[in-house]
C-alpha cells in the first residue's frame, strides 16, 4: 500500500470516529445546556413563587392596617358626633365660634355665621313635601355623618335651616326630610 492509500484510510477511519465524539460532545453540551435553563426556570419560577406570596402578604398587612384604621377612625368620630339628649353639644366646636344664641330676624348656620331671614320664615315650622326658597338653599351641611346622618342621594343635599336640618332637591328646593331642633 501506498502511503497515500494509508492516510485515506487513517483519515476515514479518524473522522468515523471522530464525527460521533463531536456530536456527543455536542448533545452533551446540548443536554448541558437544557439542564441549566431548567434550573433557571426553576429558579425563576420559585421566585415569581416568592415575589407572589409577598405581595400577598403585604396586601394582607395593608388590607388590616386599613380596617384598623377605619375601626380607630368610626371610634373617634362616634365619641365627637351630636347628642339629642346634650342641648350643649356644639359647645367648643369650632363653626360654632360665632354662635351667640337665637337672635331675632336672623339664623345660624355653621361654620357661615348668622344669615337674614325674611320675617315670614322666622319661626316656620319646615315640613316634608314643602319647598325651601332659593335664598336659603345654599346653607349646606359640611359633615352630615357628625348629625349620624347618612350621605345624601345623588340631587340632594342637607341644609341648614333654623335650627333644623333639611335633606332638599338641589334642582327644585323640595323637602325629603325635615331633623328638627338640632340646636
Amino acid at each position: 500500500m501506498n502511503r497515500l492509500t494509508k492516510a485515506a484510510i487513517v483519515a476515514l477511519a479518524l473522522t468515523t470516529t471522530a464525527a460521533p465524539l463531536a456530536a456527543q460532545a455536542q448533545n452533551r453540551d446540548h443536554r448541558e445546556y437544557r439542564q441549566d435553563r431548567r434550573e433557571d426556570r426553576r429558579d425563576d419560577r420559585h421566585d415569581r413563587r416568592e415575589w407572589r406570596q409577598d405581595r400577598r402578604e403585604d396586601r394582607r398587612d395593608w388590607r388590616q392596617d386599613r380596617r384598623d384604621d377605619r375601626r380607630d377612625y368610626r371610634h373617634d368620630r362616634r365619641a365627637d358626633r351630636w347628642d339629642r339628649n346634650n342641648r350643649d353639644w356644639w359647645r367648643g366646636r369650632p363653626e360654632f365660634r360665632d354662635y351667640r344664641g337665637a337672635r331675632n330676624g336672623y339664623w345660624y348656620a355653621p361654620g357661615r355665621g348668622y344669615y337674614r331671614v325674611d320675617p315670614r320664615y322666622q319661626s316656620y315650622r319646615w315640613r316634608q313635601g314643602a319647598y325651601l326658597p332659593s335664598a336659603y338653599r345654599g346653607y349646606y351641611v359640611d359633615d352630615p355623618y357628625y348629625y349620624n346622618l347618612r350621605p345624601a342621594p345623588r340631587g340632594y343635599r342637607y341644609v341648614h335651616a333654623n335650627n333644623d336640618i333639611l335633606l332638599i332637591a338641589v334642582a327644585t328646593g323640595l323637602i325629603a326630610s325635615v331633623l328638627h331642633d338640632v340646636y
